[in-house]
């Protein structure tokens, strides 16, 4: 009786099939998965990859513990006004059809909003409404359509980490193996005629081919899956030549001992094995080492005001926040922890968390959860936990913000694996098929040598080496990256946009004068409350500059970016910000300059002149650039800083002025849409939507909580002269991972001699193959130190 399959979940059966629109089931549930698909419009499931799914789960007590809200809470990685998020496990994700489907899972239930698959971690990040359904109703449905998400309560104890220790288990089995392979081999090497070694030999070479059985099918079974995967989806991986001398290599020696023509090679197998996952363990241990470093370092150059006393601030670094603390958060500042509003009423924009911009208004007493921004003026917040750096690293590289960047780039790594792989099987074809006319016997040891000696560890090692270890460098410059990817894209751009103020100015070091009306004591107050609001370059610089006040609390506060703060107490009212914005032509006599203009109770008052003060090393650093790349400074100021820019800046340099942010943003499309790859350096507030259409987005940091998922790295203002220093660096670690695959082919292709040439044993192949994943590691992290010298 011939096979059939199931369409849904691929299982092979020969009775009880279930025929529906012209398609066969195994069960009902699959029939019933097909169904609801189908019905929400979510068929396509099954263009991307043949019979993708698994047979559902079916019992409906499987997750009554959920109807526990303690449970719940204790599961959900936010809650608050009806939005909960939550992170689930979900063991059968493996391939392109899993991902579509569960990133479309909304479709599915009407309480989703958002869902995003960590493909790596097998996990789902899904964002709901707890109003519309329960976590519940929403993990029911994943297991009916068989995503069954693995919950267990203590690994979500947030103190401590679920450690996937599966690569420790195969490493042990394959090294058990390896060990008593070679003990029962070393009579075949030494070729023993004795009496009792000969009547035994048969019985050596089935324990071989045992011990080799967990080795194969278990210890080596990612490679299996992974050049599985890349081949349905018509891919050529780096796994699929690994996966294929493996294969090779059992099968020729399971053909050996059965036919009694060798005890083949089983030895070179399980030590294949066994050295390819010693190198991914090292690779493993190594990135958690730099993810740890990422996690703490990233973020030294944000700040956060901490209240000491009534009128005595402190700025400190976010890893400094203590349980119990005062903290004060500013209008459109990130809240860097959980934390409790003192006093008065907030509005919380948590789209940086849920990715919807609906404002959550708060009282006093309420509590805060980290990634929230107020809007309307500052809070006072006591801090209930210190700052969980995972967490904020976890929000900075969630995909949603940083996709379109992402998906027209391809690393250099999966540039480069696609034409080995064909290079290495084109290699091994040729070199056997001309071994079957000369000597057939040596055919097969020429394929699996050929296999073995080209294998791609190196290739998969360097830029994972060069690029993690990069990270650190610039990290410790105070140049923080959000993943390796930026390196590769820095290293592309060919045009550079600067942002003016707060950016190649310094506001610590502006010079500032009143001309106007003489403000009395409670329009001081006021206009010292309403700049503390606020983040913007020139109101942080003017409340530094101003003599201290009582500070008051506001009625009414706004900020409108790009024209300035309107607030009000009691019965004043206060406008701050451009002329135009308070309704006053600019006086010509401070059109050379920036000035923020006072507007009292409909009342225009005087305006503060700023003299600016620009950062040391512009000059230089502009010069250096302009002979690679473009170069522009777009401004929302007028054009009168133009003649001392001229003389500050190359002559090519295009000045850009009165550009609001969407005009900036406007400004690097168009110039994308030319060919141009930009890289946009901004304070991070009013340049927040070009950031994010820029190739690579650079905020400047002033020791300010402005933190924003816009940017693509963070750059303590202090370093922002060694720019230049740090895109060279970028190019120079791609020369080095180019340099590391130069290595990595020189010693292949002298392996690749004697292994076509039938000179090389695959047992020194499976030898020598970890020695050049050792030599690449150590030459790129070499490389890599030294060029980081250049930084100091």
């Amino acid at each position: 009786m011939s096979k059939k399959t199931c369409f849904h979940c691929g299982l092979d059966f020969t009775t009880a099939a279930i025929n529906f629109e012209e398609k066969t089931f195994c069960c009902n549930g699959c029939k019933t998965v097909y169904s609801l698909l189908k019905d929400h419009d979510l068929s396509c499931y099954y263009d991307l990859q043949d019979a993708p799914g698994a047979q559902p789960k079916t019992n409906p007590e499987l997750f009554h513990f959920l109807d526990n809200p303690k449970i719940v809470e204790q599961l959900l990685e936010f809650n608050d006004d009806g939005v909960q998020i939550v992170n689930l496990y979900i063991p059968h994700i493996h391939c392109s059809s899993c991902i579509w489907v569960l990133e479309n899972f909304k479709k599915l239930h009407p309480a989703v909003s958002s869902s995003t698959v960590n493909f790596g971690k097998k996990s789902l990040r899904i964002t709901f409404h707890s109003e519309k359904g329960s976590l519940k109703e929403i993990v029911e449905l994943l297991s009916r359509i068989g995503y069954e998400p693995l919950i267990r309560l203590d690994d979500y104890d947030k103190k401590k980490k679920n450690i996937d220790r599966s690569i420790i288990y195969k490493l042990g089995i394959a090294g058990f193996a390896f060990g008593n392979i070679m003990f029962l081999s070393f009579p075949e090497y030494f070729q023993v005629g004795e009496y009792w070694l000969e009547q035994y030999k048969f019985l050596f070479r089935w324990l071989m081919f045992f011990f080799a059985l967990p080795v194969v099918f278990y210890a080596a079974n990612d490679y299996f899956i992974s050049a599985f995967k890349g081949l349905r989806s018509r891919i050529l991986n780096i796994d699929v030549p690994i996966a294929l001398g493996i294969s090779v290599l059992f099968l020729r020696s399971t053909f050996d001992i059965i036919f009694n023509t060798g005890s083949g090679f089983f030895d070179s197998l399980s030590g294949l094995v066994f050295f390819l996952l010693l190198g991914k363990f090292f690779q493993q241990k190594t990135y958690s080492f730099l993810s740890f470093e990422r996690d703490y370092k990233s973020y030294f150059p944000i700040g956060v005001t901490k209240l000491i006393g009534k009128d005595k601030e402190e700025s400190i670094p976010v890893h400094d926040i203590q349980k119990g603390d005062i903290l004060l958060i500013r209008h459109e500042e990130l809240i860097p922890v959980d934390c409790r509003l003192l006093k008065g009423k907030a509005k919380i924009d948590y789209s940086f968390v849920t990715g919807e911009s609906k404002l959550i208004s708060k009282k006093t007493g309420d509590q805060l959860f980290a990634g929230g921004k107020p809007l309307g003026g500052s809070i006072e917040v006591k801090v209930l936990n210190t700052v969980a750096q995972s967490y904020l690293t976890q929000l900075w590289d969630q995909d949603v913000f940083n996709r379109d960047k992402t998906s027209t780039f391809t690393s250099i790594t999966n540039r480069m694996s696609k034409y080995f792989t064909l290079a290495v099987l084109s290699i091994a074809t040729i070199a056997t098929t001309f071994w079957l006319f000369i000597d057939s016997g040596m055919a097969l040891n020429v394929f699996t040598a050929v296999l073995i000696i080209a294998c791609p560890c190196a290739l998969a090692l360097a830029a994972p080496f060069t690029f993690g270890n990069m990270l650190r460098i610039f990290g410790k410059q105070k140049f923080y990256l959000k993943n390796t990817s930026v390196i590769e894209q820095l290293a592309h751009i060919n045009t550079v946009i600067f942002d003016k103020t707060g950016t190649l100015t310094s506001p610590k070091e502006s010079q500032v004068k009143y001309e106007g009306m003489p403000l009395n004591a409670s329009e001081k107050s006021l206009l010292k409350s309403s700049l503390r609001q606020s983040n913007h370059p020139l109101s942080r610089s003017l409340y530094q500059i101003l003599k201290s006040n009582n500070i008051m609390t506001l009625d009414a506060y706004e900020e409108i970016t790009g024209k300035g703060i309107q607030a009000r107490s009691k019965e004043q009212q206060l406008k701050i910000g451009s002329a135009d914005f308070v309704g006053v032509k600019q006086p010509e006599k401070i059109a050379m300059n920036t000035a923020v203009h006072i507007q009292s109770n409909e009342q225009y008052k005087g305006h503060f002149t700023f003299y600016n003060k620009y950062r040391k090393g512009m000059s230089k650093l502009f010069n250096l650039l302009k002979k690679d790349y473009d170069l522009a400074v777009l401004s929302g100021d007028n054009a009168g800083e133009e003649n001392n820019l001229k003389k500050l800046l190359p002559a090519k340099t295009k000045l850009v002025f009165n550009q609001s942010p969407q005009d900036k943003l406007q400004y690097i499309k168009y110039h994308q849409s030319e060919g141009a790859r930009v890289l946009m350096v901004g304070d991070g507030l009013n340049d927040a939507g070009a950031l994010a259409q820029s190739n690579v987005g650079v905020a400047i940091s002033e020791h300010v909580n402005v933190f924003s998922p816009a940017c693509d790295a963070i750059m303590d203002a202090s370093v922002l002269q060694k720019l230049y220093d740090f895109i060279s660096l970028s190019k120079a670690s791609i020369r080095l991972v180019k340099w590391s695959f130069l290595l990595s082919l020189l010693y292949n292709l002298v392996g690749l001699y004697f292994a076509v040439t039938g000179q090389l044993a695959p047992v020194i192949a499976a030898i020598l193959m970890p020695l050049s994943s050792i030599s690449v590691v150590v030459f790129t992290t070499i490389g890599s130190n030294i060029l980081g010298k250049k930084l100091n």
